[in-house]
């Protein structure tokens, strides 16, 4: 295997594009690689010797690679082949290829065993999957298929598509065989590229869904094919989606309840301190900065990787590839150009990103404003030279918003908790954090909390406190303890009341693993095909489906489970389905609405499920009804396709008032109803729940809203069964309150399931009643929930 050298004025941009190859391929097949970058760890600058040294480091009898970076480096390099043994020197090739793209380049292509000449010739071919994407060259030249060329079809399954990891993987694979392969994109038409060359299967952009032609020739041609259909049934050896591992949770209680000193962590880095200097020195300046970024971002990620989890650890390599981003760059190169300081470049580029992110209209996008701006504080530390403060310990962390790293690196052992200012549940150091059972609550708002005090939260009832009754809320850190520990105990144990009425408590999924992980649950009550599906550029054929569907199923070992069709609109989109802006999405075409246009679509869903069900109890439901005529219309899809299994039921979602006002009508013939209580809720208040401003009135606890339940209860045709799929049914306490209004099934997040069951075994069904019925009289929300906490 060839050597490889890199030479750079820079330390850290070197070792930072040396990190970023060697995360292509696996420890024990990467080519040597030796580094000769910069005068000392921090001066700029090149040496001839330190680069003889290195290619001598390097050496190897397939031949030495020299990547350069610019200027002296060339210089250097040439003058280095005069220091080495002359017969080092005839092996060496000094190459003028990107140095981090083609780093890239030839390691992967190097690992493959390759020649001096074809890992060179890789290497120069660096920047056309970028040149391509940004339209700055034309489509390299498609390599000619062979007449004997045999082939096989495969689909590329990565949410990302064919990116560099598993591209690298790819062409590993394919360079390991005696053979000629070749990739063709059927859904685009390009191709036919060499399989064997990462930088032409970067520039063929394979997406997520497209179909795949691999052509192959040569004494091996059976053996890759196969080769490369097992690879890509492995999602390219990419983790797919819901299978990835399970966090490591390290010392945290995952209780929703912490007290402790307030920690007030400010992290505002004070650029006044900073030297302005010539446009030339603040660019360098700025390079420096983000390659030590990018370094330092790659370190965050593999130790979140061992601490936490892949998943988790994905975040910050999102956040170095923003440090790529060339839109950003040209900005912040230009606003230097034009006489700001690096600092005042990366901020206003990166506050200016920040606020176009938070104005976009899918709130889980919203929330990535917190990644741009973690970004942008990483840089400015390097900058101004500002030291990493120590992670906090031992206290409540009171923080304005809550990034991955912060999350990621705290003591979980140590942190009591973390109260958030801002709202939220979906950015990702919510979900660092929670990954990690550390007890958090968000939306605490403005609240004044003085240096040095006790504060206290309790997730569960909503509530921040400064100075509060600290031994209430110990006591209730012990009762929660223990509650969870006896819950885990008996999740397995069916939720009875203490008078003997039976509850099936079922579970909420988006993915295999979620119901792999639904312990305790009695099936499932919701699986979201949107979600399941949701990263899709294609539509799912009917056998995909099926198959998902069959896997959920096999995770509850034959319990019944509620298979949602599609429900797509509002702030759930689907990118094989897309749709035409509307001014208030959700009071648009949403849910069973839209596939009035597209009912193959739903006609090729309702066939999985009814493939399923002749094997499996399932139940199918339609969602967004709100007359008694899209029900019959959703219904007809269904009969048009032949008699319905005998395991098949069908019902309808009741989320807006019109519905839950005419269930009677509405669920004539049918054989079950779930209530949406999340959509339920923001058109009862008329309060967007995705909106800051006016979320707070978005409570399902709202009297308004349990009238709607107790009115479907009250008035849904006999026979049919009443189930609630929302939010409210993943509260202990309010679960307990809709067992009191005759709900027969509940159906809530996975992690809640033990709680709810063991909530609903310690009260009697009459009890449930009355509380119920007292709900009933109260004048909000607050009032309801302060009825709970008293009664529980």
């Amino acid at each position: 295997m060839i050597g490889i050298v890199v030479v750079s004025h820079s330390r850290a941009l070197a070792d930072a594009a040396l990190g970023l190859a060697a995360e292509m391929v696996a420890e024990d097949n990467r080519p040597v690689i030796a580094v000769a970058a910069g005068l000392d760890e921090t001066t700029f600058g090149t040496d001839a010797a330190a680069v003889a040294e290195a290619i001598a480091a390097a050496d190897s009898p397939d031949g030495v690679l020299v990547l350069l970076d610019l200027g002296s480096a060339v210089l250097s390099a040439e003058l280095a082949l005069e220091f080495v043994d002359p017969e080092i020197a005839e092996r060496v090739v000094l190459s003028s290829a990107p140095l981090v793209e083609g780093l890239v380049a030839a390691v992967v292509t190097a690992s493959t065993g390759a020649s001096l000449q074809a890992v060179a010739d890789e290497a120069k071919r660096g920047l056309l999957g970028k040149q391509d994407h940004l339209g700055d060259v034309p489509t390299p030249s498609a390599t000619v298929a062979t007449d004997n060329e045999q082939s096989v079809e495969v689909l590329v399954s990565n949410e990302h598509g064919l990116h560099a990891r598993p591209a690298a993987r790819l062409v590993a694979l394919v360079n390991s065989f005696d053979a000629s392969v070749t990739l063709t994109d059927l859904d685009t038409g390009r191709g036919p590229i060499d399989a064997g060359s990462l930088s032409m299967v970067a520039t063929l952009n394979a997406q997520q869904g497209h179909r795949l032609r691999v052509g192959a020739s040569g004494p091996q041609a059976d053996e890759a094919l196969d080769a490369v259909r097992v690879l890509a049934e492995q999602a390219f050896g990419d983790l797919p989606a819901g299978a990835l591992p399970q966090p490591v949770l390290r010392g945290g209680s995952g209780l929703d309840v912490a007290i402790g000193p307030a920690i007030v962590w400010d992290t505002a880095i004070d650029l006044s301190t900073y030297q302005r200097a010539d446009a030339a020195t603040e660019a360098s300046n700025s390079e420096t900065a983000r390659t030590a970024a990018i370094a330092e971002l790659a370190q965050v990620q593999r130790e979140t990787t061992a601490r936490v989890g892949a998943a988790e650890a994905g975040i910050f390599e999102a956040q170095a590839a923003l440090l790529a981003d060339p839109a950003q760059l040209r900005e912040i190169t230009a606003a230097i150009d034009r006489g700001a300081s690096a600092p005042e470049a990366w901020s206003q580029t990166l506050d200016d990103l920040a606020k176009t992110v938070e104005s976009l209209d899918d709130p889980y996008q919203r929330e990535r404003a917190q990644d741009v701006r973690s970004v942008r504080d990483r840089v400015l530390r390097l900058l101004t030279g500002t030291e990493s403060a120590e992670p906090p310990a031992d206290g409540v962390l009171v923080v304005r918003e809550l990034d991955a790293a912060t999350a990621a690196i705290l003591d979980a052992e140590r942190i009591a908790g973390i109260a958030i200012r801002a709202t939220g549940t979906t950015g990702h150091g919510v979900i660092v954090a929670r990954s990690r059972g550390i007890p958090l609550i968000t939306g605490i708002g403005d609240v004044q909390v003085p240096l040095g005090s006790v504060v206290a939260f309790d997730a569960r009832a909503n509530s921040f406190m400064v100075d509060p009754d600290e031994e209430a809320f110990r006591t209730t850190i012990r009762e929660r303890t223990a509650e969870r520990e006896q819950a885990l105990a008996t999740a397995d144990h069916p939720a009875v009341t203490t008078d003997g009425r039976v509850v099936p408590v079922m579970a909420n999924v988006g993915s295999v693993q979620d119901a792999r992980d639904a312990r305790g649950a009695d099936g499932s009550g919701l699986v979201r095909t949107e979600v399941l599906f949701g990263d899709r550029r294609t539509a799912p054929t009917t056998a995909e489906q099926a198959e998902v569907f069959r896997k959920i199923a096999a995770a509850f070992e034959g319990k019944p489970i509620t298979i949602r069709t599609w429900d797509i609109g509002g702030d759930k989109p689907l990118p094989f389905l897309p749709q035409a802006a509307e001014a208030n999405p959700f009071l648009g075409e949403r849910g069973l609405r839209v596939f009035r246009h597209r009912p193959e679509l739903l006609r090729d869903q309702l066939q999985a499920v009814r493939e399923v069900a002749l094997e499996t109890p399932v139940q199918v439901m339609f969602p967004m009804v709100t007359t008694a005529e899209e029900v019959a219309w959703g219904i007809e899809i269904l009969d048009a396709l032949g008699p319905q299994p005998a395991g098949l039921k069908v019902g309808i979602m009741v989320e807006v008032p019109a519905a839950a006002l005419r269930i009677d009508s509405l669920a004539l013939g049918l054989d079950f109803v779930s209530i949406g209580t999340n959509d339920l809720t923001q058109y009862t208040t008329a309060a967007d729940r995705t909106n800051t401003a006016v979320a707070a009135l978005a409570d399902g606890l709202d009297p308004a809203v349990l009238l709607l339940i107790d009115h479907v209860v009250r008035h849904v045709p006999t026979g049919v069964h009443v189930a609630v799929c929302g939010d409210l049914a993943s509260d202990p306490s309010a679960a307990a309150l809709l067992v009191g209004l005759g709900v027969h099934e509940l159906s809530a997040v996975g992690p809640q399931i033990p709680l709810v069951k063991a909530r609903i075994r310690r009260i009697s069904f009459e009890y449930a009643r009355h509380t119920a019925a007292e709900a009933l009289t109260q004048s909000s929300a607050a009032d309801v929930r302060y009825l709970l906490g008293a009664v529980s």
